[in-house]
């Protein structure tokens, strides 16, 4: 299978070129061949290449299309059977417009990955470069057992290590920030007033004080339909629950407060879900809404964090707090724990009778 072939160079030297071609049925499917200044390195070269070739599939892989890292995102993209997040296909999207995404994949080695990270962190905060680097290491992950891209995922683990020294990337901060009553009551004035100005608004309000008594989510309430209420047992079933290893196909009942329930039952029944509206509109909203108002730093997310919080400061054990978040450890459950006070400080909230009639 194998043999050398020496010759003279120019500069008076001897080259060893080992030679490898493979034939099937008369005709040649692999070739392959490397030059060494040692007949003994030829050698050595050669028995480690043939066997190598001789495990089952080696050929094919060999001669598998070895593509680039953007031919690899696109195939992850074009075959996921599970649907992609939006931030994670934005994430995917982005790394197209790098230089890395035109290397062949074989040719991708730590250093290159970590040249992308350094790339990244001049005009990105180390938590966003985090990001950037999981999605990736997704791709990195199932590339050559999936399709035969030759990724090497030890490359992306050795550059991530790098990266977490050289403070390239972190964890996201943790956030504490919850609202107060008085920026709760600013945002409702705000909220009821344009929808007494504009009636085809979003009912901001409801909105709003639902994910409060709720804990959940902007895309989980947008989602919720009619037909996922127990009322009997005040609860609804959350589709496709955030969580770390399986996001979609993850459904999640989840206990409702009965502040949330009173919300649910006052609002009419005229489409499939009980909130239907678009997530970027109730984020658009609230936003802008908090920069009119000049409330710093509120995050339509940290109505959870206040939401859950609440919970325990009105007393409740961990288990009947997961009942309503969906958490499943305690330990994600910790940094809803930041209390202000102890019971509830919304046993008057004026607010509440509003969102609450029909």
């Amino acid at each position: 299978m194998g043999t050398i072939v020496e010759r003279k160079r120019r500069n008076g030297s001897t080259g060893y070129t080992a030679q490898i071609l493979i034939k099937r049925g008369g005709k040649i499917v692999y070739r392959q061949a490397q030059t060494f200044d040692r007949k003994q390195a030829a050698n050595a070269w050669i028995k480690k290449r043939e066997t190598e070739l001789a495990e089952p599939g080696a050929i094919e892989r060999e001669n598998a299309p070895k593509g680039t890292l953007a031919d690899a995102i696109d195939k992850y993209t074009e075959t996921s059977a599970k649907a992609i997040g939006k931030t994670k296909e934005q994430v995917l999207r982005s790394i197209k417009g790098y230089p890395i995404a035109e290397l062949g994949c074989d040719a991708i080695r730590s250093d290159d990955i970590v040249a992308f990270g350094r790339e990244l962190h001049q005009k990105m905060q180390p938590q966003t470069v985090g990001n950037y680097m999981s999605h990736l290491a997704a791709i990195f992950a199932i590339a050559r057992p999936a399709w035969g891209y030759p990724l090497d995922p030890q490359a992306m683990k050795d550059a991530s290590a790098v990266m977490r020294r050289l403070g390239y990337t972190s964890k996201s901060k943790k956030r504490e920030r919850r609202p107060t009553l008085a920026e709760l009551d600013k945002l409702m004035t705000a909220f009821k007033a344009k929808r007494a100005f504009r009636p085809n608004s979003n009912p901001m309000t409801h909105i709003v004080a639902f994910a409060l008594f709720s804990t959940r989510r902007q895309e989980e309430i947008t989602r919720i339909k009619w037909a996922d209420l127990d009322e009997t047992k005040s609860r609804i079933l959350v589709r496709d629950m955030k969580h770390p290893g399986d996001k979609m196909g993850n459904d999640t009942w989840v206990n409702l407060p009965p502040e949330a329930m009173a919300i649910i039952k006052a609002m009419p029944r005229v489409q499939e879900r009980i909130f239907p509206h678009g997530t970027d509109a109730i984020s658009a909203a609230f936003t802008r809404t908090c920069q009119d108002l000049e409330i710093d730093d509120l995050r339509f997310h940290d109505l959870r964090h206040e939401g859950a919080s609440r919970l325990f400061e009105m007393g409740w054990q961990i288990p009947n707090v997961a009942a309503v978040t969906g958490h499943r450890t305690w330990a994600s459950l910790q940094r809803y724990t930041h209390l202000d006070q102890a019971g509830d400080k919304y046993e008057n909230w004026p607010w509440f009778e509003f969102v609450t009639s029909a």
